[in-house]
Order: structure tokens, then sequence, then C-alpha cells
């Protein structure tokens, strides 16, 4: 039976679109204005990696939950509630007194959109099932939405904060997640897993995992902080995740089914994942610190320098689908894969006063690999399980990569603690990193993604 089907292509992707576009925004609007919030509370920059990393450890921590919640509930319902969620989260971060305070929103905002992601991607699994080349081609739209929310984060934050101050970048939120709660009243719920259960044990010992490893390296040069502390929580995670594997390999519903491992292609296009969500959100971090502490741009125009951003992933998202339509997920996820490559390459100029037409071209290029080799990824980890399993599957490929996300904020961000000459080449590394990692990534691409 097809679903949704009274309503029309366009209606079903905006709405679901609306949930990753204010996630992903509340992504990179934020780094724009960590200088300003540094000043507000007097905070130092271990505190603003929280600030960043309270989000996406709280989102990738409970999205394996949220992604099972939405295949045995239904994705209408998880998705309406993850909005409403966020809504009052942002309300929560807008009127935040303390960088405490602040902090604890972030995170509830990441609960939000840990129920939000999963659910809206199998709505989009579900409606469109029937028709493979109508998935990929919502597929791209809804990555596409979601990238040009993040890229074009860093430009709303710099123009929020120039009109008004950097409590706006949260109070925006509002208007969206109403309109996305009442638009999907009128979507219906697809196929459910009845079969599943809830795995409490397994989600609480992912959420110790994941928290434990992140506060390690995030307090790894903080100042006050025993060394013996960070070096126990780094042991704590390690074998508090490996506790997790074995919790999930007997439970009767786990939030990680590790049969979803057994193909390499899912497992490649997952290390993909990975790789991306680490490269950009920790490089966007530091260069959000570079332009404004190193270059001294304002932070209208540090917003304004991240426009070719935007520009790159609205042109690729479009060129993905085209590609995708006509060649399959290979060429362009190879294709994304290297280009972004070469444009994390590109950062290797970056110093103390390097001219913005030499930062420009990385900033254009990176976005346009992203968005080409992104929604191939996602069409490629949806294809390859069951329509009832879609929510558990994009569920995992968005914990995975927002725990990369969150890591890529806390080892790059370590790297420019301590002035503007080690913002500069953090800026510099971060790159060189990344570059190497998605070189990596295109070989491994290479020899698992067969045409098709």
């Amino acid at each position: 039976m097809q679903r949704n089907q009274h309503l029309s292509f366009g209606y079903v992707v905006s709405t679901t679109s609306l949930a990753f576009v204010v996630s992903q925004l509340d992504v990179s609007i934020v780094n724009i204005a960590l200088p300003a919030m540094a000043k507000a509370f007097g905070a130092g920059i271990s505190a603003l990696q929280w600030v960043a990393d309270a989000y996406t450890v709280a989102f990738a921590a409970l999205m394996l939950s949220a992604g099972g919640m939405s295949d045995r509930l239904g994705s209408k319902r998880i998705f309406q509630m993850g909005l409403l969620l966020f809504g009052i989260a942002s309300t929560g971060c807008g009127f935040a007194w303390s960088i405490g305070s602040l902090i604890a929103f972030r995170a509830l905002q990441g609960i939000a959109a840990a129920t939000m992601i999963p659910s809206s991607l199998s709505i989009l699994n579900q409606a469109f099932a029937h028709k493979p080349d109508e998935r990929a081609r919502a597929v791209a739209l809804w990555t596409m939405a979601g990238g040009i929310a993040i890229a074009a984060g860093p430009i709303l934050g710099g123009l929020f904060l120039h009109i008004s101050n950097w409590r706006m970048i949260f109070f925006v939120n509002i208007p969206i997640c109403l309109a996305g709660v009442l638009l999907a009243a009128s979507i219906e719920d697809g196929e459910l897993h009845s079969h599943r259960g809830m795995d409490l044990t397994g989600q609480l010992i992912w959420m110790l995992a994941l928290t434990a490893f992140i506060a390690g390296i995030i307090e790894w040069h903080a100042p006050g902080v025993p060394h013996l502390l960070v070096i126990g929580a780094l042991v704590l995670s390690v074998l508090s995740l490996l506790l997790f594997l074995y919790i999930e390999k007997r439970a009767k519903s786990p939030i990680l089914p590790l049969d979803l491992f057994h193909t390499p292609v899912f497992n490649v296009l997952l290390l993909l994942g990975v790789i991306v969500n680490n490269a950009y959100y920790g490089t966007v971090f530091v260069l959000s610190l570079y332009l404004q502490n190193v270059l001294h741009y304002t932070s209208i125009h540090a917003g304004l320098a991240f426009l070719p951003l935007t520009a790159g992933f609205i042109v690729s998202n479009f060129i993905s689908g085209r590609l995708m339509a006509a060649y399959g997920i290979r060429l362009p996820l190879l294709g994304g894969t290297l280009l972004a490559a070469a444009g994390y390459a590109g950062l290797l100029v970056a110093g103390s006063s390097t001219p913005y037409l030499q930062l420009f071209i990385p900033f254009l290029i990176i976005p346009m690999g992203m968005g080409i080799a992104v929604p191939a990824m996602t069409t490629g980890i949806l294809s390859s399980v069951e329509k009832n399993r879609s929510g558990t599957a994009s569920a995992i490929l968005n914990t995975i990569r927002q725990a990369a996300g969150a890591l890529g904020v806390a080892v790059f961000g370590a790297m420019a603690s301590g002035g503007p000459r080690n913002i500069a080449w953090a800026a510099r590394t971060s790159g060189l990193i990344s570059c190497c990692s998605l070189l990596l990534a295109a070989a491994l691409l290479y020899k698992y993604v067969r045409k098709n």
C-alpha cells in the first residue's frame, strides 16, 4: 500500500526537511556566536566546546533508541514530539542565564534532534519506497535542505549578532518547529516494526561511553582539571564501549542490531559518514575562531565569509540527485569524496594574515564535495535494509555521524586552545587530517561499492 499518496511529493519532502533544517542549523549557527557567548559569560574554550558538543553528544547518544522508537511507535508521532521538544529547548537556550544553563538546554536540543532525524528519514523512506527514483530524489532534497542550513548557519548567526544578539540564533527555531508540527498532522504513519522492545541498559551504557570519551578529549588541556581524571574518563569510555557491544550482542531488542554490520558496503558508508562529520564539524568550529580571533573579522563579516559553503551545498545537492539517477551511487560517492579532500587540502594556506581569496576556493569546494557524496551515502544506507528497519538504519548512520562530529569539535578545538597562533595551526592541521581521512575513504569506496 502506498503511504501518503494523497499528499504531493513536495509537501512530504518539505515537511520532513524542516526537522533536518533546524537540527543542522543549530550545529553551525552557534559557532559564529561563540566569541560573543564567551564574552557574555566569561567562558573559556573548553566551555565553548561544551556549548557545541552538548548538543551533538546528546544527539548521538539517544538517536539509536529514537530510531527504534520510530519503527515501533510510528514515525509521525515521534517526528512531531521531537519538533515540539526542540522548540521548547531553543526557547530555554535563548533565555539562558549562565553558561551552565546554556549547555543544559543545548543538550535538551540534542535529545529532541535525536528523535526528529530518524523519524523524518523513515517517513521519506516509506512514503517513496515503491519508487526508488523518487526516494533517491527525496533523500537528496532532504539532505540538501540540511546542507544549506548547516552552511547558512554562520551567515545567519553573523546577521543576528549584527542586528540583535546571540540569543536570537535560538529564537529563530521556534516558528520553524511549530510549522513542522502542524504540517506533519496530514502525514500518515508507515509500517511498524512491532517486535522491537526497549534496550534501556544498552542505551545507558552507550550514553556513558560517548559522554566520557568526549569529556576526556575536551578537558584534556582544560586548566584545573586533574590529568588522572581525564585519563580515567577515557578508560571508562573504552570499557563502557566494550560492555555496550557485549550487551547488544545478547539483547533481545538491541538499539544497535549488529547484524546490520555484516555487509561491507554498509560499513564503508558508515565510515564515510564518520569522516565527513568529523572533518566538517571540527573544522568549522576552528574556522569560526580563526576568522574572528586570528584574522579579526567582525561577526557579520565572518558569517559572510562562509557564504561559499551555502552556495556549494545548494549546487552540489542538485548535481548529486542527477548523478544518482544516471549512474547510481558509486560515481557521486567517489567524486564527492575526492572533491572534498581537495578542498580540505586548500586550508593548508591558513596563516596569521591569509587573504580571503585564498580561503574562498576551499570554502567552496568542501561543501560541493560533501553535497555530492552525502545524499548518495544516505541513499545507499537506506536501500541496504528492509523498509521496516529504515528508522533504525538511519538512526545508526546519524548516531555515528553526530558522535564523529562531537569528536571533531573536541579534538580540533583542543588543538586551537592557547591563542591565535594555535588557532591558525589548528586550522591547517584540521585540513590536513580531514584530507587524508577522505582519501582513505575514497580508496575503500572504490574497492567495496560497485556500480548499481
